[in-house]
This record gives C-alpha cells, structure tokens and sequence, in this order.
C-alpha cells in the first residue's frame, strides 16, 4: 500500500468517533411551566414522572426536565414561556390554569403542548375539538368548572340554613368570568343569594375572609385556581378562624384541613399528562391525541374540620362520600 493510501485510511478511521458522537440522538427536553410553585406540587411532580416513566422516559436517564414555577404570579408566565420557546424545547407541558396555556400558546405555535385544566379546553379556545384537537396542543381537562354547580348544591346539602354563600375567584384566571356566570345562573335557579369576593393576594385572600361576617355569607364556594392551591394552608387556617364552611375542588385542600372537596384526581391528571408527553417524544402529533377527560369525581369529607366547626355531615353526604378524612 501507498504511504498516501494508508494516510487517506488512517484520517478516515480516526473521523469515525465524530461522525458516530454528531449522530447520537440529544436527550429531549421538556419544558415544565406551572402556575403553581415547587413545594406544594411534590406530588404531581412524582405523578408526571410516573406518567413519563410508563412511557418508557426516566429523568436524567434518557429525559431532562426544565422547570418553569409562576408561583401564583401569572404575570411572570409570558416570560417564562418565551424562554422555553428559545431553547426549543422538544414539549411543554403546561399546568397550573388556563394563564399558562394562554402564555405557551402566545410563545410558539410548533413546539408540542400538553395542558391541564379544569376549564372546557373547546369553550376557551385551546383546541378545534376534544376528539381531534388540532394544531400543536392536546393535554387533560379535569372540568372541574362544570363541577360549579354542584359544589354549590353540595354546599347546601350540608348548610341548609346558609342564606348567604360566597364565591370566591381569581379575577386574574380567565375561568373567573364564566365560571361566575355559572354559580349565579345555579344560584338563582335554587333561590339561594350569592355574593362573589374577589382575590389575586394573599392579602386579598385575608381582606375576602374578613368581609364575611360584614356581608353575612356563612358558607363559601371557592373556584378552581392554582394560586389558591398554592394558599391553601392559609385557606384552612381562615376557614377554622372565621368557622365557615367551605367547598373546594380538589382533595388537596380537604387532606390540608379543608372541610369537604368534590372533583377530580389531580395526581392521576398529571399522570395521564406524562404518558401523553411520552408518546409525543416517540412520535405522535398532538393533534391527533384527543384530550384526555375525566371519568370519575371524588367526594372529600374532613370530618375533623367538621368537627372543629361544629358541624354534623348529614348521612345522605357521607354514604356519597369517596373518602372521609378522620
């Protein structure tokens, strides 16, 4: 052989490792944008990674993660979102309420989304259809803004006496307005008087407390909103201080010594969200993948709450009840 020959070879052999290393795969990223904060979402953050585990995606393994938490802040979102959007990340997983999703979906019309919410996701504009939801967004709709009304019934059932309830939302959330037009329209078909307090603070949330008693609301509604799960220790802590029996959406508030939650699981949500992200890592558009919906709803009684607040369940709430706290 050649001297030029066996030069040309040995320059081709040493290129191979760097043209193996340029062809291996970069590990997926996905970006996690959340309206609620760290701390108190340790387990839905286990359930996603459960989620993704299932489908076949371990964290640090073959998957990274970039955390993005408003804490209760939705202002701070856009500007979450748009970094994500500029380090193209391979998905997005947007949870916490709509106020993510609105800043996701403001940032980047390619990148895949995966939402949950507990509003109708058709009725606010995310996707064309539940079945074939169209574009780069799919994800978990907990309904839990259909679940209005019966949180109020349920309110009732429990405090026949209540002349006046309260509703309490976020007027920063976007489920604020229509889920509000839903409790008076309930409201007024079950002849009950409504008044509706407003809070985007804590201060707020303290000021809203204070002004029961002036207003003589004796139970309280309060709306679905990641900034109020993110207070929800301060919210028990106001429900026992100022004994008014109040209804929330998730379980969440029930094991933190709220009284009594009606809706879906969480946790599973965030499950469903990480199979769904992994399925979209191996592939699949997420306009083909209908949004998942739930099929179950919880009923969450904490009878030591009610205890605390001098309250008997009725039989007819506790034989319905999914779990009773002790």
């Amino acid at each position: 052989m050649r001297r030029r020959a066996f030069i040309t070879l040995l320059g081709g052999a040493a290129a191979w490792p760097l043209a193996a290393r340029a062809q291996q795969p970069t590990t997926p990223v996905i970006g996690f944008i959340s309206g609620r904060s760290p701390d108190e979402s340790a387990s839905a953050v286990v359930a996603f990674r459960q989620g993704l585990a299932e489908a076949g995606y371990v964290e640090g393994q073959n998957v990274q993660i970039a955390f993005r938490w408003a804490e209760g802040h939705y202002e701070r979102l856009p500007m979450m979102a748009a970094d994500l959007a500029r380090r193209q990340v391979t998905a997005i997983l947007a949870t916490g309420g709509n106020p993510p999703v609105f800043a996701v979906k403001a940032a980047t019309a390619t990148i895949p989304i995966v939402f949950i919410i507990g509003s109708d996701p058709v009725e606010v504009g995310f996707v064309a259809s539940v079945n074939r939801p169209g574009g780069n967004i799919t994800g978990v709709s907990l309904f839990t803004s259909l679940l209005v009304a019966k949180r109020l019934e349920l309110l009732r059932e429990l405090v026949p006496a209540a002349t006046i309830i309260a509703f309490l939302v976020n007027p920063d959330n976007s489920n604020a307005r229509p889920d509000t037009a839903v409790m008076q329209a309930a409201a007024a078909r079950l002849g009950q008087k409504l008044i509706v307090l407003s809070a985007r603070t804590e201060q707020d949330i303290d000021l809203a407390f204070a002004s029961l008693g002036q207003q003589q609301a004796t139970a309280l509604v309060v709306n679905t909103d990641a900034f109020f799960l993110t207070q929800r220790n301060q919210l028990a802590s106001l429900e026992a201080r100022y004994a008014i029996p109040t209804i929330h959406d998730l379980r969440e508030y029930t094991a933190g010594g709220g009284l009594m939650s009606y809706g879906t699981n969480l946790p599973d949500a965030y499950r469903q969200a990480g199979i769904y992200i992994g399925r979209i890592l191996k592939g699949a558009k997420p306009a083909d993948l209908p949004v998942v919906q739930p099929t179950k709803f919880d009923l969450i009684i904490n009878l030591k709450t009610a205890k605390t607040l001098g309250l008997d369940i009725p039989s007819s709430i506790l034989v319905r009840a999914d779990e009773v706290i002790e």
